[in-house]
């Protein structure tokens, strides 16, 4: 139920993208703008600059992560900070970097008990890592569709995937870590665990590529090919995702297609 009109309290959730400012959108920028408290969580010191100077009510939450220190315990930090304001009858924007929901547990969480407690709360859409591949790749998800997972995700419940349909996987320089990792590079055990999993589906020398977007406009992402059986000799980027092209064409049911009348 909503709060009465003397708690005025309301929370907006948006993303910055993964480029510096340049892929805000124009309505985000405006709710940034117009908040009573702009509470936020980038990556980079320009667009902190940035944010300051379009609204100086500006707070970040940067601060809050640790080495070593539960990615939970800092993810409750910032929705129970984020309510705080809310509570106080603010009209508050959170901001996070790339698409506010997609791999953050915080913007979700701050809408959802925010609305428990009563509040309007909402999220706008935005950019994301994945959004970025498909561009700096040239992949068509409509093509020949798209599977995606966080890579630990992916092992730990031993997901069902189809390897003639292209595979995206989240966040492979942090597999089965979940405390804050401050290292720009990553190797190790998941990166071999996570390899030995896919060469039971794929050849040894199928071609796979780590991505990193770009951070800046006009930058250059990050694109490593390689052969799959090199994925865990290679030290890979904490933010990194993988592709992974499909290792043949995927084979048309001709019932489906007569039933379908599709010639």
């Amino acid at each position: 139920m909503e709060k009465s009109s003397s708690c005025i309290g309301s929370l907006i959730v948006v993303g910055t993208g993964i480029q510096m400012v340049g892929q805000t959108t124009l309505i985000d920028r405006r709710l940034m703008q117009q908040a009573d408290k702009l509470l936020c969580l980038v990556a980079d010191e320009a667009t902190e600059r940035w944010l300051k100077n379009l609204n100086a009510s500006v707070d970040f939450f940067n601060h809050l992560y640790e080495a070593g220190k539960p990615r939970i315990q800092t993810y409750q930090e910032i929705v129970e900070s984020t309510l705080s304001y809310v509570r106080q009858g603010l009209k508050v924007c959170l901001v996070l970097y790339g698409h506010p929901g997609v791999f953050c547990y915080p913007g979700h969480e701050a809408i959802r008990r925010a609305r428990l407690e009563g509040y309007s709360a909402q999220m706008t859409a935005g950019i994301s890592a994945e959004d970025c591949l498909f561009a700096d790749l040239g992949i068509d998800p409509g093509a020949n569709g798209c599977q995606s997972f966080e890579a630990t995700d992916f092992l730990i419940y031993d997901r069902r995937f189809d390897p003639n349909v292209p595979l995206v996987l989240w966040q492979i320089g942090v597999i089965g870590q979940r405390d804050y990792v401050a290292d720009p590079v990553t190797s190790g055990k998941g990166l071999a665990v996570l390899t030995e999993t896919l060469l039971i589906y794929y050849d040894p020398a199928h071609e796979i590529v780590v991505y990193r977007a770009a951070l800046f406009p006009l930058g250059q992402p990050c694109v490593q090919r390689m052969a799959l059986k090199e994925l865990a000799t290679r030290p890979i980027q904490t933010m990194a995702t993988l592709f992974v092209p499909p290792k043949s064409a995927a084979t048309r049911n001709a019932k489906m297609l007569a039933r379908l009348g599709i010639q």
